[in-house]
């Protein structure tokens, strides 16, 4: 009996790999984006350093997308900056985080973001995760667990607190932008320089009522390596990470999305051994393994 072609079939793994890469490139920004945030932030400094990051994004994002802003509705900017709202809320906690705790604990606790994914958009549409893309997060989780076990897991601190607070924000902010209904019909460019606007709006606020030095303090005493990490941030780690998260995020599932950027702890590590000197035993080793297989089983797993 021959078999009858289906249009399209063949390329779908394709077409969904075109939208995965993109997405796990993000993780390896998002993972390198540790080491260049402790070497320039510290507690006093953490809203001018952020202000900093999103300031240098957004002039070239609104000259790129002015006529697109233009065509916003009302309803779109409010969504918008709703958005924006979450994402600073993000950004605040996971470098408070960051800087108050050790980078294996803010490693394990942020990729829980990959769990929360999952479960709470099943709680919101009312359906139950696959046992296999449960599997395949349970899986992931272990890896991170013996992945992070090369500095010591100490006892929990206010940053892994906060490392947790920004898991659970990060779950929100993919959520969102999946399901508020105002920014579906948009493009991606005006929403992501909208959120970037409302964000820095947030972050100059904080550095004026924390009492730490103002952003263009914080500047003058940047040395060239304090600049090329700050350009890092603000270009790939910033720009480019949620630009591509919320092209991707309406092209699979928001679960999808969540695992993929939960290999982040895999790709921290690397930026760590290549450039931090750390270095992994026989633990770590087996735990990045288990992180690229169960990513790999979980996105089969999602659909």
């Amino acid at each position: 009996m021959s078999s009858i072609a289906v249009p399209g079939a063949a390329a779908a793994p394709r077409r969904a790999w075109h939208t995965d890469l993109p997405v796990l490139l993000v993780a390896v920004c998002w993972g390198a984006s540790y080491l260049a945030a402790k070497d320039i932030t510290t507690a006093r400094t953490v809203p001018a350093v952020l202000v900093l990051r999103f300031a240098l994004a957004l002039p070239v994002l609104a000259v790129i997308a002015r006529r697109a802003l233009r065509a916003l509705t009302a309803a779109q900017w409010r969504g918008a900056a709703l958005l924006g709202l979450v994402l600073s809320g993000i950004f605040v906690l996971e470098t408070y985080g960051v800087v108050h705790t050790s980078a294996t604990n803010a490693g394990l606790i942020i990729s829980l973001t990959m769990v929360f994914t999952p479960l709470a958009e099943a709680a919101v549409t009312r359906t139950r995760p696959t046992p296999g893309f449960l599997g395949a997060a349970l899986l992931s989780v272990l890896g991170v667990v013996l992945l992070t076990q090369g500095g010591g897991f100490t006892r929990p601190s206010a940053g892994d607190l906060l490392m947790l607070l920004a898991a659970l924000a990060r779950t929100l902010h993919v959520l969102a932008m999946s399901r508020i209904r105002a920014v579906q019909g948009a493009d991606a460019l005006p929403l992501t320089t909208v959120q970037l606007g409302a964000s820095v709006a947030v972050f100059a606020v904080l550095s004026t009522v924390c009492g730490g030095p103002a952003p263009w303090t914080a500047a003058a005493a940047f040395g060239a390596r304090d600049w090329a990490g700050l350009l890092f941030l603000s270009a790939l780690c910033t720009v480019f990470a949620f630009f591509v998260q919320m092209w991707a995020v309406r092209r699979t599932s928001p679960s999808r999305v969540g695992l993929l950027l939960g290999t982040e702890p895999l790709w921290a590590a690397a930026a760590g051994i290549a450039l931090g000197g750390e270095r992994l035993g026989a633990p770590g080793l087996a735990g990045g393994a288990l992180v690229l297989v169960g990513t790999a089983w979980g996105r089969r797993a999602a659909g």
